[in-house]
């Protein structure tokens, strides 16, 4: 038979059995709501093995949630992809999970890395990186295929972007080989409105630098027609409207020269002056020493011209008096010396032909010095008539006074001729 004490340890035993389950009802509903922190009190017997056994499970579950925040902060946000979820102490599906989350961050972290490590050097103009499409003997897929794919495509058409780049700037601005263009295949969007806009500027340099070329070209051959007409802004066309006016000037320059020059040397109107208006520098200088020589020219020709003009009317009293220099100067002496030579034999010949044929002081001879050839001629020929002169008429007058005193046995002996 039962007794009463064995009905009451059961009832109590079941009344605690009651309890726990209730307790482990509750538990577990807060566990479902995500209440980690819940646990169980500790109790003898079956029941505080099951509170025990339901204490260390939510335990795991803390911890293996702790973990996954800490390793979802640590690689998720900060990027330390080297971080992994402690495996230590869990066992069976525990242990899978945590392997196959750190499994998860591996093969998200080794093409991260990969696209990290070419990225950095394309940043450092390293274009001779490709992501590898295979890691650890486990090719890509999906998702990260695709975008290694794409990564290495950039990298190709960057590689050829800075290749043709490097080339049509090297041809053009270094080697001078004018009309290069890129050639980069394949690209589209901002790759392909770069190259373009590489290839505008090497075209428009091409034009330009021709044309400036053309038309200096053109000027150094002498042909100031030729003028810059392609299109340019900035200091391109800063440097095209200065070589425009450049050859505007050399242009009315050479005018202006050729006018003084003709009018002056060929057309023999003195005078003539060089007007080229707004020039400064250099041209100006010349456009002053131009019109300093037509100046000089001038008034050094008009001075000759108004000696040798008096000259030629026996006013031998003008002398050139302008400024000169070189054979000018030699000219200017030559002319001077002659006017005074002429003066000196005007002077002479006037003396002994006033002398002789006059005041009848026979014997008289022109003294002109420094003359020579045609003024030493005639000078020698003055003297020559004045010294014949004086013979005859002095033998003359000799054998007249013999007559006159009875001596008849004069004759004129002296050579004479004519009358």
């Amino acid at each position: 038979m039962t007794t009463a004490k064995q009905i009451s340890a059961e009832e109590r035993s079941a009344a605690e059995d009651a309890v726990l389950l209730s307790e482990l009802a509750e538990a577990l509903r807060r566990v479902r709501r995500g209440d980690l922190k819940v646990r169980l009190p500790r109790r003898a017997g079956v029941a505080g093995e099951v509170a025990d056994a339901f204490n260390e499970v939510v335990s795991v579950q803390e911890r293996q949630h702790l973990d996954l925040r800490r390793i979802s902060r640590i690689v998720g946000r900060d990027g330390r992809l080297t971080e992994r979820l402690d495996e230590e102490g869990l066992d069976g599906a525990w242990a899978e999970g945590q392997r196959a989350i750190n499994s998860l961050i591996d093969d998200l972290g080794r093409p991260t890395t990969e696209i990290a490590r070419v990225i950095v050097a394309v940043a450092d103009g390293d274009l001779s990186q490709h992501m590898a499409l295979e890691i650890d003997g486990r090719p890509l897929r999906g998702e990260y295929l695709r975008i290694g794919r794409t990564v290495n495509t950039m990298v190709d058409q960057l590689s050829s972007f800075s290749n043709e780049v490097t080339r049509v700037a090297r041809e053009v601005g270094t080697e001078g080989e004018l009309g290069g263009q890129a050639d980069v295949r394949g690209v589209a969007g901002t790759w392909k409105d770069l190259t373009d806009s590489v290839n505008t500027m090497a075209s428009n340099l091409t034009y330009q630098v021709r044309s400036i070329s053309q038309v200096t070209t053109a000027m150094a051959r002498g042909d100031l027609s030729q003028k810059i007409t392609v299109s340019a802004k900035g200091e391109v066309a800063e440097l095209a409207h200065t070589i425009n006016g450049l050859t505007d000037t050399l242009r009315l320059f050479a005018e202006q020269v050729t006018r003084v020059a003709r009018e002056v040397g060929t057309e023999g109107k003195l005078g003539g002056q060089a007007d080229v208006p707004n020039v400064a520098g250099t041209w100006k200088d010349l456009t002053d020493s131009v019109n300093s020589m037509a100046s000089n020219l001038t008034a050094q020709v008009r001075n000759i011209a108004q000696v040798s003009t008096a000259v030629a009317r026996g006013d031998l009293s003008q002398k050139i008096t302008v400024a000169a220099q070189g054979e000018i100067l030699e000219l200017k002496d030559t002319v001077n010396t002659m006017v005074d030579q002429l003066s000196s034999f005007a002077d002479e010949v006037t003396r002994v032909a006033r002398e002789v044929g006059i005041e009848g002081k026979l014997g008289g001879q022109a003294q002109v010095r420094g003359v020579s050839g045609t003024w030493r001629a005639l000078t020698e020929n003055v003297n020559q008539l004045a010294g014949n002169l004086t013979s005859q008429v002095r033998n003359i007058s000799q054998v007249s006074t013999a007559v006159a005193k009875g001596d008849l046995s004069q004759k004129i002996t002296v050579d004479a001729q004519g009358e």
